[in-house]
């Protein structure tokens, strides 16, 4: 019989035990251990049966047990131990409040937008890499003090839960999640109604929305829910699932994300005096529409549409996360067209307006589409990929809104991605660190980065890291046989067909792990080329190899659902299913266990289509090494100290199945010739601790793998603070939130006015630019009348003069250089250098004006220069801001203007 209503009962805990529930509704305890093990000190089996959520444990201790802890005096002290310490943790000055001295140099806030959140698995808002990255971002930010705002929608179905069928094929459900039950509280008015927001949609709807807040440490993060009385059926629905629906219920999401987002923020800001943010991130295009509400806030103090324009792209930072065009939300436009203007939201702000914004206006573009990243990146004065290697990838595929620019200069930048090492580090390994260097400072260094050095990590023995690693290889084959227990179970397989799981993996065997999303770049099944090598490794009698595989498919991808049930098949087959597992339900529960049980980390998708791939990152703070190939971040910070670098068939083929053939190989060869030797190789060569390893965690007492242990030390000297979320979120305030909040204060309602009319006069004027005549003068180092031959020497300075018209710009509001570099057969000009021009007086007659100034020949071989006018002005992020640039009539189709050789 099933209820008709559903409603929480909460507990009510004792006066001396309040503190824990504060401490349960502070997401600080996902990654603080201490406070976890307060809890599992109340009730060990409880804790487990709730999968380490405190809300949900608390709600099933029983009435007695607490009124014995309100008595326990040694519970209490640590309770209200815990309790100081997060106060303090959350009032305490920290990186953030001491780098601005009091100045105010730094933004007083920032709102920091994203589709998706994985803070912990108890709070299940995440697909990802996406959404464990904002979480990470969340928490790396509340470790630093930085002052963030985190918004995001609260999926009341989550993404899915992954089952097998007894086939393998891949099954999703959607359990329902009641806020009430989650660390999360609801804001409400001064009177105590809920908070809500509200947005406007044709045919006179209305879409109501009201605002979850849960407490990342320092951070709010704010989620709006559209499953409110005030909608009707089909707006509640809204934010029903992650991901999930058609183009119009994807873009209703998003419009409720990106201008719900700001009114939920400027609600929150109001009811709790927080500081309103002055700069807002727009994490991925799925938020993009809140640079539109802002432009309306603007419009509605009396600022036009342009100037408002350019006030809102100078507080805004937009990150791509994809470096796949099909990985971008585009809408048709007459949909988005239908959803805005007088019937819809913004009334007052022309629709063709917002449209421009996002239309695929461009060479190579579709007209018709309106496209989010696109839309994100003419918002934002500032932008970046995730990786160098994404920067480049994302300079190039979005080069047509900058044409005349070649790709390097497109300004996207670049900050790398960090994991969170206080979520991802096992304590076994962080309880490692703290040995050597002391409690706080390991904690410090995890958390905050910086000191102390993490080469302290030189110090420790031989012996005590390979304990570790074997001790985590064991609870990650404890966690496999346990989960494909259940997931057989779930297939429908009887308890009586089970005995060979206990049999499943080996403590003492190279294991490998691969666990992510399954779109087909990422190859899931490349492993599987040529199964009988395959099988050869997994079931090697000297050095045998086990693999752990996890991964979702996207509910409407059914080639990925392919291959995921290719792989578990080969898993199934009784020959070498005790070496090879596939895990289904892959999410933060899992990863925890994963990261640090494995002593290979595999990544292989098709260069260059992985943005960044943090999970490596995550599982090399354990120690566990990479084997990848170079994409990513693994791309930037790879070196054979400390890992494997896959081949890859760049540019040898065209054929994908020859390519996958080719890098199969390749990943068979480094696995058979030079990973599992020398993970085996225990000769009985002593470690650095003059022990041979016997008895001391060596596992089968012929000694320590001493190469191996020193692959992962260098594993975490070198890449352990690389790798950091707290060194990510540092570049961020550094190089995007702190130039952006500057920009932000220099334009006030007049300046903006002024910017945007200097636009709009400069585009109207630029056709009249021109570059008419080029030529080299004599100068000391007689560098010119070499030149003229073809021909010049090394250190010698080339002077140029240039005749250029303005029309009627003038000379400072123009940039005339000279682009040097290396050309190729094509003229091309590549790892370009400006030098830039100056007037050499006033105008000609004519009102031409010359540019003068000298070019140094730095560089041996073929080399050539061109020409260029680029628009000029103080408020301008980057000369290419604009697009606009005006070349040599020679040099239009891209070539260089002289060459030298």
């Amino acid at each position: 019989m099933k209820a008709i209503r559903r409603f929480t009962v909460r507990p009510v805990l004792p006066d001396p035990l309040r503190p824990l529930g504060d401490l349960a509704r502070n997401l600080r305890w996902s990654w603080h251990t201490e406070t976890r093990e307060l809890f599992e000190s109340v009730d060990p089996a409880g804790w487990r049966a709730a999968d380490g959520d405190p809300v949900r444990f608390l709600g099933g201790v029983s009435a007695a047990r607490l009124a014995e802890l309100a008595e326990d005096r040694t519970f209490l002290h640590t309770l209200n131990t815990a309790a100081a310490d997060l106060d303090a943790y959350l009032h305490s000055p920290r990186w953030y409040q001491e780098s601005d001295g009091g100045g105010g140099e730094l933004p007083a806030a920032i709102g920091y937008f994203s589709p998706e959140f994985g803070v912990t698995a108890a709070l299940p808002q995440y697909s990802g890499g996406l959404g464990i990255l904002a979480g990470d971002h969340l928490k790396a930010a509340s470790d630093l003090g930085v002052p963030l705002i985190g918004v995001g929608l609260l999926y009341r179905h989550g993404y899915f839960r992954q089952s097998l069928s007894r086939d393998g094929w891949q099954q999703e459900r959607y359990p329902v999640l009641d806020p009430n039950e989650l660390p999360l509280t609801l804001l409400r008015e001064e009177d105590g109604s809920p908070a809500l927001v509200t947005l406007t949609l044709p045919g006179r709807r209305t879409l109501h929305a009201c605002v979850w807040q849960a407490r990342v440490g320092r951070v709010p993060l704010l989620m709006l829910d559209s499953d409110v009385e005030e909608n009707g059926p089909g707006e509640r629905d809204v934010t029903d699932r992650l991901y999930g629906g058609g183009s119009e219920h994807r873009l209703l999401q998003e419009m409720l994300l990106g201008i719900g987002g700001v009114r939920a923020v400027r609600t929150y800001c109001r009811l709790t005096g927080h500081a309103a943010p002055e700069v807002f991130h727009t994490n991925e295009g799925h938020a993009g529409f809140l640079g539109l509400e802002r432009i309306r806030e603007l419009a509605g103090e009396g600022l036009g549409f342009d100037a408002a324009l350019e006030a809102v792209r100078a507080g805004t930072v937009f990150t791509t996360h994809t470096p796949v065009p099909a990985g971008i939300d585009r809408f048709d436009r007459s949909l988005v067209a239908h959803h805005f203007g007088d019937d819809g939201e913004l009334p007052g702000v022309d629709a063709e307006r917002i449209l421009g914004l996002g239309l695929e206006t461009y060479p190579g573009g579709q007209p018709h589409l309106f496209n989010m990243a696109v839309m994100g990146l003419r918002l934002a004065q500032r932008a970046n990929g995730v990786s160098t290697l994404h920067g480049a990838v994302s300079r190039e595929m979005f080069s047509g809104l900058w044409p005349g620019f070649d790709p390097e200069e497109v300004p996207i930048g670049s900050v790398t991605n960090g994991v969170h090492a206080p979520t991802w580090v096992a304590p076994e390994v962080a309880r490692l660190g703290a040995g050597q260097v002391g409690t706080e400072r390991a904690e410090h260094a995890l958390s905050v980065g910086g000191s102390p050095r993490w080469d302290s990590v030189e110090d420790i023995p031989d012996a005590d890291i390979w304990a570790v690693r074997r001790s985590l290889r064991g609870q990650l084959v404890e966690e496999v046989r346990e989960r494909l227990r259940a997931s057989w179970l779930q297939r429908g397989a009887a308890e009586a067909e089970l005995g060979w799981i206990d049999g499943v993996l080996d403590p003492d065997v190279l294991t490998i792990g691969f666990a992510r999303r399954v779109p087909s770049y990422k190859r899931l099944t490349l492993m599987l080329r040529d199964r009988d090598r395959l099988r050869a490794m997994l079931l090697h009698p000297e050095r045998p190899v086990q693999i752990v595989v996890a991964g979702k498919a996207h509910p409407a991808d059914d080639g990925g659902k392919r291959l995921v049930q290719e792989l578990v098949r080969f898993a199934d087959d009784p020959r070498v299913r005790h070496r090879i597992v596939f895990l289904p339900d892959y999410g933060m529960g899992m990863a925890k266990k994963l990261y640090p049980g494995c002593d290979v980390w595999l990544n292989n998708p098709l260069r260059p289509l992985e943005a960044c791939g943090t999970s490596g990152m995550k599982a090399a703070l354990n120690g566990c090494l990479n084997l990848s190939v170079l994409d990513g971040w693994w791309d930037e910070w790879f070196e054979p100290d400390f890992g494997w670098a896959i081949p890859t068939a760049d540019g040898v083929t065209a054929d994908e199945n020859r390519r996958d053939d080719l890098e199969a190989g390749a990943l068979y060869e480094l696995i058979e010739d030079r990973v599992a030797p020398r993970f085996y190789d225990r000769d009985g060569r002593e470690g650095r601790d003059g022990r041979n390893g016997a008895g001391n965690g060596g596992g089968d007492g012929e000694g320590l793998p001493g190469r191996w242990i020193e692959m992962v030390r260098r594993t975490l000297v070198t890449l352990g603070p690389k790798v950091l979320a707290s060194r990510m979120v540092r570049d961020y305030v550094e190089r995007l939130y702190a130039p952006a909040a500057r920009a932000h204060r220099a334009l006030d309602p007049a300046t903006a006015a002024e910017l945007a009319e200097w636009k709009g006069r400069a585009r109207s004027l630029w056709p009249r630019v021109t570059v008419d005549h080029v030529e080299t003068v004599p100068s000391a180092t007689a560098a010119s009348e070499k030149a003229a031959d073809g021909t010049a020497e090394l250190g010698s300075t080339l002077a140029l003069r240039v005749r250029v018209g303005l029309g009627d710009l003038r000379p400072d509001e123009v940039e005339v250089q000279a682009v040097a570099g290396r050309v190729g057969s094509d003229d091309t000009i590549a790892d370009a250098q400006t030098f830039p021009l100056k007037p050499a007086g006033g105008p000609d007659p004519e009102g031409r004006w010359v540019y003068e100034g000298p070019l140094a020949l730095d560089r041996t071989g073929p080399y050539g220069y061109t020409v260029r006018v680029l628009p000029a002005h103080p408020l301008l992020a980057t000369s290419a801001e604009l697009g606009l640039v005006a070349l040599p009539a020679e040099a239009a189709g891209d070539g260089a203007g002289v060459l030298m050789r």
